[in-house]
Parts: structure tokens; sequence; C-alpha cells
């Protein structure tokens, strides 16, 4: 029995030689280039990092300076101390000059932000618009600055993008490592603004990457790192919100209310972002009936928010005051009903009205409400069956902001790294699972791929659904001159049945036009000149289009699972 043990001790210390080989074969080839990546990586997350506290440090003083107080932490109070005019002229001026930027410096009017930074990931290598992006980082911290109702984590995470793109560009990076360094910027400059580094790092691979890779989370981490640490010496070590009170969850039998209150922020959080959807709607439909002219439109939209200040100062900003007055429980339950509305309507105006800013803060502002709300209901209805009521203002900030972003881990994290209450975690586990669950079935995943869906681009079905449109018909066609070019003589005949697709065409405009006619190919043209019937570039043969799309799909898995 002996002889057996030691062929397996023997088998096993061969094995651990073998590993310890491999990996210095690894150290010695691929070590000093990941070496080399990983300080490109903390680079561009240090860089991220300032860039976020900047844009923060610049909107408090600003914020401060416009409505003349010393502390913005409870600037709804001090606003409704104001005149009322003046709490109705700062959003319309704030809306003018963000229309005058925007109409300048963009050609649709629209602010680019976190929709867009996933776009770049999955369709350009990582990169983003940068004369466009950094119009609207500036349109944004007008808008926040003057009174808009939204957050500022959509512009910090563009504005990442703007840096690590223009890093990508630098070292003239491939795909992969372009869509890592949008990975790592984009994680810094949510730890820096949150003081979120867990948090901040799964962000960067649950929302924007939208993958877990291996390679990617090393750099990732370093960058969110990074980002925290920037933040604490800055701001010191302590969390966006104070829950002085310790909250206690009796477990078993106040369970099946976390999962009610996750049903009802799961429908809270839809009726928020189909509002949004709706006021772009509405925006765009009334302006093109009237003839507006774009840069108008903020302004109108910040007249209506400044007309709602003046009554509802909370609408103003991040409204972190509000926020916090929910955890802690400083509101009766009439206020935080009124409060949800007031803030659905506030941000729809803002976002509708294409003034700038994120969707994050908000939703934890109306989660927050939601879950105070309905923690007055529970514990009044089996009060000696019931923990602390603010337990509920917590775990609905997580859920309505899950649902939105669509991303029930980091956003479970990012809550208890706000808070700094990790005893209640399978309360806000409960309550985030439900309301992601019933929300994803509602709109196309999330509130960033339902704009992008908005937009025909179509990431919420997976690789499968948007990897076709990465190809021009171009880059896959054979020309004329191919040594197993289409018959002309068939090209011929199919044009003049008009039967083709335009070379600038993408493989999903051209693949149901070539399945629809049953043939193996489909000429390829270009615009005639003229009155002339177009010109033969080529063809476009399916087993071509399915090699390409073939070989982008393994691409992808490859880059996903290594």
């Amino acid at each position: 029995m002996a002889k057996p043990q030691k062929s397996l001790i023997g088998q096993g210390v061969e094995d651990a030689l073998c590993a310890c080989r491999d990996g210095w074969t690894v150290v010695r080839t691929r070590g000093p280039s990941q070496v080399q990546f990983w300080f490109i990586a903390l680079f561009v997350g240090i860089a991220a990092s300032f860039a976020a506290i900047g844009f923060r440090f610049g909107i408090e003083n600003l914020q401060a300076w416009i409505y003349g107080t010393d502390d913005i932490t409870n600037l709804h109070t001090f606003a409704a101390g104001l005149d009322w005019w003046w709490v109705l002229v700062i959003p319309m001026a704030g809306g003018l000059l963000v229309g005058l930027i925007l109409n300048r410096f963009t050609d649709d009017g629209r602010v680019r932000s976190v929709a867009d930074v996933i776009e770049g990931a999955a369709l350009y290598e990582g990169r983003v618009e940068r004369r466009k992006g950094i119009a609207s980082t500036l349109a944004s911290f007008i808008t926040l600055s003057t009174g808009g109702s939204t957050g500022r984590e959509g512009p910090v995470v563009h504005l990442a993008a703007i840096i690590s793109t223009g890093v990508s560009k630098l070292i003239r990076a491939d795909g992969i490592t372009g869509r890592d360094l949008l990975g790592c910027a984009v994680a810094a400059a949510v730890s820096a603004s949150f003081n979120a580094p867990i948090a901040g790092a799964l962000f960067a691979l649950e929302v924007v990457l939208r993958h877990f890779a291996v390679h990617a989370f090393a750099p990732i981490v370093i960058a969110s790192v990074a980002g925290t640490v920037i933040n604490r010496l800055i701001y010191g070590d302590v969390t966006e919100f104070l829950i002085p009170n310790q909250n206690v969850l009796a477990f078993y039998v106040e369970l099946p209310a976390f999962l009610i209150l996750g049903l009802l922020c799961g429908l809270i959080a839809v009726v928020l972002m189909r509002s949004i959807f709706w006021a772009d709607s509405i925006g765009s439909a009334l302006q093109n009936r009237i003839g507006m002219p774009r840069y108008l439109r903020p302004m109108v939209a910040g007249t209506m928010l400044g007309g709602i200040a003046i009554f509802y100062p909370h609408i103003i900003g991040v409204g972190y005051e509000t926020t916090s007055d929910a955890l802690t429980g400083r509101l009766l339950m009439h206020e935080a009903i009124v409060f949800v509305i007031i803030k659905i309507i506030a941000v729809a105006i803002t976002m509708g009205g294409r003034m700038g800013g994120g969707v994050f803060s908000p939703a934890l502002m109306i989660g927050a409400l939601t879950g105070l709300a309905f923690g007055f209901v529970a514990t009044g209805i089996l009060p000696e069956f019931s923990g602390e009521g603010t337990l509920y203002a917590l775990a609905g900030m997580g859920a309505v902001s899950a649902a939105v972003l669509g991303a029930p881990i980091s956003t479970t994290l990012i809550v208890f790294e706000l808070t700094g209450d990790w005893q209640t975690g399978i309360a806000v586990m409960v309550s985030v699972s439900l309301s992601s669950a019933l929300a994803s079935r509602l709109v196309d995943r999330s509130f960033f791929l339902t704009q992008l869906e908005r937009r025909d681009v179509h990431l919420a079905a997976g690789p499968q659904a948007y990897l076709l449109g990465t190809f021009k018909v171009a880059t896959v066609m054979r020309g004329v001159d191919h040594p197993r070019a289409a018959d002309p003589e068939a090209c011929t005949n199919l044009i003049n049945e008009g039967t083709y697709v335009f070379e600038t065409m993408t493989l999903d405009q051209a693949m149901p036009i070539l399945e629809a006619t049953g043939s193996t190919f489909i000429p390829v043209v270009t615009a005639a000149k003229g009155d002339g019937p177009p010109m033969l570039r080529g063809a476009l043969f399916q087993l071509d289009a399915l090699r390409a799309f073939n070989r982008a799909l393994a691409a992808t898995a490859a880059e996903e699972h290594s």
C-alpha cells in the first residue's frame, strides 16, 4: 500500500515543478509587458481619479458660489430661503449655456454619457468621441452646478473614457488593450467619486466591459484602488452617507417584506426609465413641430426645473441631502411619496431636455425614498416582527439603482460602501435581486442598453446581435478582380432586378437582403452618378460573411474567457 502513496506524492511534486517552470516562462517572456501595462493602467487610473475629483470639486464650488451658500450638503434647505425669481433664473440660464455649447460642438445636441462608453467598449475598441465628449462633460458640469436634477457619475465615467481613449491612441492599443484601459479609467473614476474601490472595479467589469475576464481584473483593481486612495487623501476616509443607527433585520419573518419591496422598486425603476425616454421623445417631437432652435431646448427644461424648485428645492442637484434624510428616517411618509414623484418628473425634464448628467444619483435618492415609504407601511403592520424602518430605505436605494443600471452586483456593493453598513446585506441582496429581475424584463436589460436600443445599437442581446454591425460590406466582399469573383453577368441581372447592396452598408444591413434572394451572393455597388445605373464593385458571398461573423464571435469569446 505504501508504493501507490509514494507514487501519488511523487506525481504531485512533479506537477508542482512543472507549474513553477511554466510560471517562470510566463514571467520571463510576458512579464515585462504585463508589468508595463500595469504601470500604464495605474497612470490612467490616477489621471481619471484626479479628473473625477476635479469635476466634483468644481461643481461644489460653482454651485456654492451661484446659490450663495457655504454648505452645499444642505443646499435644498438653503435654497428654500432664496427669492423665488433667483431659484427660477439659475437653471434657466444654465440651460441656455448648455444648449449653446451642445449646439456648437455636437451634431445632434445630445450629451454623451455612460451608454456611449458602453458602445465604445463593444464596437470601437474601447474608444469614445473626444471632442463631443469634452463638450458633453462641460454641459453636464454646468447642468449640475445650476440646479439640474441628475447625477455626476455619468459625465465622470465619460470623462474617464476620454482620458483612456487618448492613451489608447497614443500607444496604438489593440481592441483588448483599449477596452482594458477603458475599464481602468472607469473604475478609477467611480472609486474616486464615491470612495468605493470594490464597486468601482466591479462597475467597470459588469456595466462597461460586460465581462469578468481574468486578464482585465488585475489592472482594473489597481486603477480602482488608486482612485480610492486619491479620494481618501483629499476627503478623508468617510462614507458618502452617515447612518447613525445600527440596522437590525428580524430574519425569516421580515424577509418576505424585502421581496415585495424589491418588486415595488423594480416597477419604480421602470417608471423612472420610461419617464426619461418619454420626455425625450416628447421633447424631440415638440421641437420639430414648432421649429424651436436646438439650443433653446435645454433652456426650456431649465425653466421648468426652476418652476418646480421654487416649491420643491429638493430636486436641485444630486439630492444627497434628501437621500441622507431618507436613510436616517428624518422624513415623513407623505413627504417621501411626494418627493419620489417630484424627483422622477425633475429627472425626466432634465434628461429629456438634453441638459446632461447621470442617472445613478437620482436612482439612489428615489430608491431611498421608496424604501422609506414602504418601511413605514411594513413596520406599521407588524411592528413586533420588524427591524429599523430605515433599513428599508437602504434596501430600496440599492434596489432601484441596481434595476436602472442593470448592475446588481456592483450596485449592491456600492450601497454598502456608500453607507458603511455591512450588517444588512441579506435584506439589500434580496431586494436587489427581485428588482433587477423584474425591471430587466420590462426594458432592454438596463437604462443604458435601452438608450442604445433606441439609437438602433443592439448590445442588449449580446455579441451575436451586434457583431455583424461592426463589419462594412466593403471589407468582406470579393472585388471584381478577385480570383473567385462572382459571375459578372449574374451580378448585372441582379442589379437590373434591383437586388444589390451598397459597399458602405454593414453586414447586419446586408445579410437580410442576401438571405431574401436565396442566392449564395449579392452584388455590391456604389451609387451612380446622375441617372445612370449603380456601378458594380464586387459581390458579397454568404460564406464570406458567415466566416467573418464566426471569427468575430470566436475572438469575443476568447477575450471574455481569457
